[in-house]
């Protein structure tokens, strides 16, 4: 392999990356404040897909279409927080997890009898031709992307740090009885972190369809990825998603390009295994410390 081709395969493998570090943030956000995560997180990106590009096939505006999908992914996210978590919670069951993913195979059941089975292009205002920087070819759906990726994490820890809901947040998130008497509502702080998970999975959803295409199917290619980055990253570690995600997005990249495609899902298994043997708390993650 060249060095100009490998420049190539590793800058769109990063790109790739950050929509799984999107995700993956999407799983931090949920676990911060009630230690579970939703499992349906990749079926919240595929239907907040479908929703968009239906509201671009009625005529809506592309610029109109982005809030309205933020909006649908994040009512979705209350949705599932309600019927899928919330009263395993309450019971203090680990029934979340089941729970969580009969929600998505609900999702995907439901996607499919609206919008078939078929894959759908994505359509995007902006020009596919390629911009030459450095050597790379690098596409203006790939810079939007990037924009997008960090501009929605760095709004949403400037909302977690600056503003009164916020704080709420982070206090639940380190200690959850505390904040309760201090008067914080753990229940809504909860209902706050599975909203801002459903509107984070539509901003990926919304970002990553132009690259590829919109099908059921897209869920499953993307949460392994997600949570094996989370898991590795560690998970409550915001800047650590997204160099695993970058890293992992560089490495399927390059295997795929020299192994063939079918290797493409290795790399991700593998850190997944690693992470779990070696460092179960994840690269970037704290070490907890159980008082008994």
């Amino acid at each position: 392999m060249t060095l100009p081709i490998f420049a190539q395969m590793a800058v769109s493998g990063a790109f790739m990356g950050l929509v799984y570090a999107l995700i993956a943030y999407g799983f931090q956000l949920t676990y911060a404040t009630s230690k579970s995560i939703n499992f349906g997180q990749g079926e919240l990106v595929m239907v907040s897909a479908f929703f968009s590009l239906t509201l671009l096939n009625l005529g809506v505006p592309y610029w109109a279409m982005i809030p309205c999908g933020l909006v649908f992914g994040a009512a979705m996210g209350l949705v599932i927080e309600r019927t899928a978590v919330r009263l395993a919670l309450e019971q203090k069951s680990e029934g979340w997890i089941l729970l969580s993913i009969i929600g998505g195979l609900f999702l995907f059941s439901t996607a499919e009898n609206i919008w078939g089975r078929d894959d759908h292009p994505f359509p995007t205002p902006m020009s596919t031709d390629p911009i030459h920087v450095l050597g790379v070819d690098v596409t203006r759906n790939e810079i939007a992307v990037a924009v997008g990726v960090f501009a929605i994490m760095g709004l949403i820890e400037l909302f977690k740090r600056r503003t009164l809901l916020g704080k709420a947040f982070e206090a639940v998130s380190a200690d959850r009885d505390a904040a309760e008497l201090m008067g914080i509502s753990a229940t809504r702080t909860v209902m706050l972190s599975y909203g801002l998970s459903g509107a984070v999975a539509a901003v990926a959803g919304i970002l990553v369809s132009p690259i590829t295409t919109v099908g059921p199917t897209m869920a499953s290619a993307l949460i392994l990825k997600a949570f094996s980055v989370a898991v590795v990253a560690g998970l409550d570690s915001g800047f650590g998603v997204v160099v695993i995600g970058m890293m992992l997005g560089i490495l399927e990249s390059l295997s795929s390009f020299q192994l063939g495609s079918g290797w493409r899902e290795a790399p991700g298994l593998v850190l997944l295994i690693l992470a779990l043997a070696l460092r179960p708390t994840g690269v970037f993650g704290k070490t907890a410390i159980r008082k008994v």
